[in-house]
């Protein structure tokens, strides 16, 4: 009986693992790796971007992204680096989210034909090793400017 009880517990913990992933990154841009690049423009601009799209219903890690984020460019970069952040929900039509393909939450550095998609690495350690992402998100702001 109680390996029963072993085994139903450790199915019902592996499906609400499944179900919070699914809910955080559902429909994230598909990346087979934990950062993309890719040719986006013609030129690049000289200009750091970052977007953070999310939706409006955010869990705590959604929110850590953002935070996180915000805290890193304005710490090391201030205004030499712009942060937006889009609700995809409140606004359908913005055409970066067409141009970026994005379908969910994602965390995007552009600069003129480079994009770097951070999106693993934000919801990997935003929340369990802070250190790590910042650390991530700074490297990969450098490697840009």
């Amino acid at each position: 009986m109680k390996k029963i009880i072993s085994a139903l517990s450790f199915i019902l913990f592996m499906g609400v693992v499944a179900i919070s992933t699914q809910s955080c990154n559902s429909g994230t841009t598909d990346n087979s790796s934990s950062e993309k690049e890719t040719l986006v423009e013609n030129k690049e601009t000289g200009e750091v971007k970052a977007y953070y799209f999310h939706a409006t219903r955010r869990c705590a890690t959604c929110q850590t992204v953002e935070d996180v984020s915000k805290e890193v460019i304005k710490e090391y970069y201030g205004d030499k680096v712009t942060f937006e952040s889009i609700n995809r929900d409140e606004d359908k039509d913005n055409p970066l989210m067409t141009k970026y393909k994005v379908n969910g939450q994602t965390l995007l550095i552009v600069n003129g034909n480079r994009e770097v998609d951070l999106t693993n690495d934000a919801f990997l350690n935003a929340r369990s090793n802070p250190d790590k992402f910042k650390n991530k998100l700074k490297s990969t702001i450098d490697s840009l400017m």
